[in-house]
């Protein structure tokens, strides 16, 4: 197992996706977002696997991009936007593309990338320790604009303009009330938080998952309902359709 990096591990329908840079609060380096690209590239061919959970190694969920790479490449416009539209971009699209449902088990530091990160996620639970923010302004530079409009859309504008022009950092109650955090835990339970919702997930119906994240998707895209319509009940005779209704008519569990 290599010492830093993203580790994937699956068991039975359930996969983790752990983001291991303790040494660094889990810092995201640029390696590590072509390799979140392809951990969840990879995942989607797993038919087995029917719920993902993305988690920190340690204390931290992530605390941002690892400054210590950006002198590198971040004065030089070409590379900049290189950096941003295909590495970080190409890794929040791929988690944003997953059809399968995705839950991040947010603890400690959850920074600039562990928000973006976040906010690909379908469910979010936090410790109640938790910190979230994005105070590159410190930095002297922006948050790019898809970036920017993915974490204002799940976290709210009012939370992105306070992480972004204040370089507000706020709590997880906080950002529970303000609808981003689907449950705030002790810090001691929030494994078992993350895990229990993703045992009842993986025992649904992987179809209604996938078409339901199809159309959520397009909605968030702004596509209307409407221009959804045409294909909407191509799933009629599907096995799980059929399934499900049969089984709540026998009064058993279904067998998807």
């Amino acid at each position: 197992m290599p010492a830093e990096g993203l580790q994937l591990a699956i068991d039975g329908a359930i996969a983790r996706l752990t983001i291991r840079r303790p040494a660094k609060f889990n810092a995201m380096s640029r390696a590590m977002w072509r390799e979140l690209a392809e951990a969840v590239a990879a995942l989607a061919a797993r038919a087995e696997v029917r719920v993902l959970v993305v988690a920190g190694e340690g204390a931290h969920f992530c605390a941002g991009g690892d400054i210590a790479e950006y002198p590198g490449f971040r004065f030089d416009e070409a590379s900049l936007r290189d950096f941003h539209e295909r590495e970080v971009w190409g890794g929040l699209s791929a988690l944003l593309a997953c059809d399968k449902p995705v839950i991040a088990q947010i603890d400690g530091h959850c920074m600039g990338a562990g928000v973006e990160i976040a906010s690909c996620c379908d469910i979010r639970v936090a410790s109640a320790s938790a910190r979230f923010g994005a105070p590159i302004a410190r930095l002297g530079f922006p948050m790019a604009p898809r970036e920017a409009e993915l974490v204002a859309r799940e976290a709210g504008l009012a939370s992105a303009r306070e992480m972004l022009l204040q370089a507000a950092v706020l709590d997880a109650p906080t950002m529970l009330s303000r609808g981003f955090l689907h449950a705030v835990v002790p810090e001691a339970a929030l494994a078992d938080e993350a895990l229990t919702r993703a045992r009842r997930m993986a025992e649904l119906s992987p179809e209604a998952a996938r078409l339901n994240k199809q159309t959520l998707r397009a909605l968030a895209a702004g596509t209307p309902a409407d221009a959804l319509v045409n294909r909407a009940y191509e799933y009629a005779g599907h096995a799980e359709h059929r399934e499900g209704i049969a089984a709540f008519l026998d009064k058993r569990t279904p067998a998807f």
